[in-house]
């Protein structure tokens, strides 16, 4: 099944390179997703194909108008659309998140401008999302964000095993990486990871993810139900008086 996104922006250009090349490419040359990006002014309203207008109450800036919103969405939702707007306000993205949008059929993504949309636009879309707890120009950057990250989990779109063991994936941060050359500046890949032992190096790497998790996101921790091994990580690490 072909996951279909359909975007709608008022700047269609935003979107064209990083679709266009890398991985979200390809993804959509094997026929695994098909994104269309759609200019909102075809539906705006009058001979200059308006769009926004001055707030109610008065205020700095534009504010996206209900009309050609409604009118996008006649044309473009069908049963089984999941309508998404990327607002500030949003529920926060996460991986979780990213996996339940790639078993759906078809996305919606509104983009919104200048100082947010009227708000009986979010009467007719079925989630909104945030990247993040800062403020952007637009909701371009947003839904490349959205769309990079539910594509990629797609059936056939990466090797599996890269998305299994990934950071978040199993509420975890990912593990340390080493490449050539075994040493370098004085500092030398783990031995471990060269001894062949492949137990040794699966446990070395959770133990590792853990202890990556709890100096970085002890968050991801507070939220997990944590295995009997990984308590005894916990503690091993100094850490046995949090509360887990």
């Amino acid at each position: 099944m072909t996951l279909e996104i359909d975007v709608l922006t008022l700047f269609p250009a935003m979107l064209d390179g990083p679709l266009g090349d890398s991985i979200p490419a390809r993804i959509q040359e094997r026929g695994l997703a098909t994104v269309r990006v759609h200019d909102l002014r075809a539906w705006g309203i009058g001979r200059h194909r308006s769009v926004d207008d001055y707030p109610y109450g008065g205020g700095a800036g534009m504010v996206l108008r209900p009309e050609p919103v409604a009118a996008a969405l006649g044309e473009l939702r069908r049963p089984g659309s999941t309508v998404i707007l990327m607002d500030p306000a949003g529920e926060v993205f996460r991986q979780a998140r990213a996996r339940s949008l790639a078993a759906a059929a078809h996305l919606v993504l509104l983009c919104p401008r200048y100082e947010g949309v009227d708000e009986r636009i979010r009467t007719m879309v079925d989630l909104e999302l945030s990247i993040g707890d800062y403020v952007l120009t637009g909701g371009e950057l947003p839904a490349l964000v959205v769309i990079d990250a539910v594509i990629r989990l797609l059936p056939g779109a990466i090797d599996a095993l890269s998305t299994e063991e990934e950071s978040f994936a199993d509420g975890l941060l990912e593990y340390p990486q080493y490449t050539r050359p075994p040493s370098f500046d004085g500092r030398d890949v783990p031995p471990v990871l060269v001894s062949g032992d492949h137990g040794e190096v699966a446990r070395w790497r959770h133990r590792e993810a853990v202890r990556r998790t709890l100096d970085r996101r002890p968050d991801l921790l507070d939220a997990r139900e944590l295995t009997a091994e990984e308590r005894r990580v916990v503690a091993e690490l100094g850490e046995d008086e949090r509360p887990i």
